[in-house]
């Protein structure tokens, strides 16, 4: 059983920054599929950011050039989220695979108002 815990969400004002972390129980190395997503009110979840073994980045349209994924080299994925709007309001969530099954964290609320 991998646990994943996301910290770092709260209130930012629109223009703002802010880095999400996500803390896993096993190494983030030995996972695979390590991404972001975030769910926006009365909308589906959707894909934020997402990062392979090589260290090769995507990211999701609406983020490109505003959003970097990344890791640590021991247990922790981060995002950091600049030039934030109100659109950007979201539970957003850690993901990775391990050993064949899907994980997903519990979320961390971020809202972008002034």
């Amino acid at each position: 059983q991998v646990q994943l815990v996301e910290s770092g969400g709260g209130l930012v004002e629109p223009g703002g920054s802010m880095r999400l972390s996500c803390l896993a129980s096993v190494t983030i190395f030995s996972m695979s599929g390590t991404a972001w997503y975030r769910q926006r009110p009365g909308k589906q979840r959707e894909f934020v950011a997402g990062i392979v073994g090589g260290g090769t980045t995507r990211y999701g349209d609406a983020v490109k050039g505003r959003f970097n994924i990344s890791r640590d080299l021991r247990n922790s994925l981060f995002l950091q989220m600049n030039s934030l709007n109100p659109d950007d309001t979201a539970t957003y969530y850690c993901t990775g695979t391990h050993r064949g099954r899907s994980y997903w964290g519990q979320g961390t609320q971020v809202t972008v108002a002034s």
